[in-house]
C-alpha cells in the first residue's frame, strides 16, 4: 500500500478521540492536530456543532426550530427559518425529487403512525394510514427563494429529518474542523461516518462494515475511507415482527408502511448529507432501482444486502459498479 510522503515536521502528531450522546446516538470525533491541545479544542468545537444543530432539526425535541416549524402548519404565507433548516430543506427536496418520493422530508405523520404500530404490534388502521398519507408529498412543502422562507401546505403535518440531518451534522461538525485547521478527522455518529483528510502515513480511515449482524462473515467488509462519507441504512437493530412478517422502522413515504427486512443498503458519497439521504432512499427503493439511483449519483457508489428465509437462510448481495472492493479506498469523490 503506497503511503503519504509527508516529513516527519508535517506530519500531526497528536490523536485525540471525544464522545458525546447527540441526536439520540453516541458520537466520537477522531482528529490527528499538531498538539493534544489544539485536537482536544477541535473535538469540543465539533461536537458543540452537532449540539447546535439537534437544538434546530430534532423532531423528537418540542422546542427544536423543525417542530415548531411542523406546529405552524398550515401556513397562509412562508415562514423564515435559519439557514441551516433552508439547506437541509433544499438537500432533501433534491433526494426526493431523484428518488421519485422513495426519501420524502415530509413522512412524518407516517412515522409517528408507524412507531405506534411498532409498539402496539399491529399495522396502522386503513382510515389513520389514509388521513396520514393525505398529509405528505411534494405539494405539502413548499420553498419559497424571495423572500427565503417555507410555507407548508397540509394541516397535521410534520417534517421529518431522520434521514438526513445526522449526515448534514456530520459535514458541519468536519467544517468545524476544517476551519481550526485540522484536516484529519473522522466524526462518527455511531455507524454514520465522514471523513476529511487521511490519518498521517495512511491512505485512509478503514471503516469496517457489517450491515446485517448475524449474516456470513464473507459480508463483513472492510474499505479505506479520505474526504467523503459511508452510512449503512437498515433495520439490523430497529424492526419488528407483525402477522409473521418482517419489518423495518424505515418508512417508504409512498405507502407508509415499514419497507421489508432483513436488509441494509451501504452508501459510500462525497459527503455524509448525500450518503444519509440516499442510503435512505435506497433501502425504501431494493436493490433494482436503488442501484440506478445511486449510479446516476456523481461520486457516489451503493451496496445492497439481503436475507431471504428463516432456516437456510439466503443472502442477497447487490454492488454499484463503483464499489471497492475490500480494504480498497474507493473511486475518487467528487466534493
Amino acid at each position: 500500500m503506497k503511503k503519504n510522503t509527508m516529513s516527519s515536521a508535517d506530519v500531526p502528531q497528536a490523536r485525540i478521540s471525544g464522545g458525546r450522546r447527540l441526536m439520540g446516538v453516541p458520537w466520537t470525533v477522531t482528529v490527528y492536530a499538531a498538539t493534544p491541545a489544539v485536537g482536544e479544542r477541535g473535538v469540543e468545537a465539533a461536537l458543540d456543532e452537532v449540539e447546535r444543530l439537534e437544538a434546530i432539526l430534532s423532531d423528537y425535541r418540542a422546542d427544536s426550530e423543525l417542530s415548531r416549524l411542523s406546529a405552524a402548519a398550515p401556513t397562509e404565507s412562508s415562514v423564515p427559518v435559519s439557514d441551516e433548516m433552508w439547506e437541509v430543506l433544499t438537500r432533501a427536496v433534491e433526494y426526493r425529487e431523484a428518488s421519485d418520493g422513495a426519501f420524502d422530508p415530509t413522512v412524518g405523520p407516517l412515522t409517528t403512525l408507524w412507531r405506534q404500530s411498532r409498539r402496539s404490534g399491529a399495522l396502522p388502521l386503513p382510515a389513520k394510514l389514509d388521513a396520514a398519507r393525505a398529509a405528505v408529498g411534494a405539494g405539502a412543502l413548499v420553498l419559497v427563494d424571495a423572500p427565503r422562507g417555507v410555507r407548508l401546505t397540509c394541516p397535521r403535518m410534520r417534517l421529518d429529518l431522520g434521514g438526513i440531518g445526522m449526515g448534514y451534522a456530520i459535514d458541519r461538525a468536519l467544517a468545524i474542523l476544517a476551519a481550526l485547521g485540522i484536516d484529519s478527522a473522522l466524526v462518527d455518529a455511531s455507524g454514520d461516518v465522514g471523513a476529511s483528510g487521511a490519518p498521517p502515513g495512511e491512505e485512509g480511515w478503514r471503516i469496517a462494515i457489517d450491515p446485517i449482524p448475524g449474516t456470513p462473515a464473507a459480508m463483513t467488509e472492510e474499505v479505506l475511507l479520505a474526504r467523503g462519507a459511508i452510512t449503512t441504512s437498515g433495520d439490523a437493530r430497529q424492526s419488528v415482527a407483525i402477522g409473521g412478517r418482517r419489518y423495518s422502522h424505515i418508512v417508504d413515504p409512498r405507502t407508509g408502511i415499514g419497507i421489508d427486512g432483513p436488509a441494509a443498503v451501504t452508501v459510500i458519497a462525497p459527503d455524509a448529507t448525500a450518503a444519509d439521504a440516499l442510503a435512505t432512499a435506497a433501502n425504501v427503493l431494493g436493490p433494482v432501482r436503488g442501484r440506478t439511483l445511486l449510479e446516476n449519483q456523481a461520486g457516489c457508489a451503493g451496496r445492497f444486502v439481503s436475507v431471504d428465509g428463516d432456516g437456510d437462510r439466503i443472502v442477497r448481495e447487490v454492488q454499484t459498479s463503483r464499489w471497492p472492493g475490500p480494504g480498497e479506498r474507493p473511486f475518487p469523490l467528487q466534493r
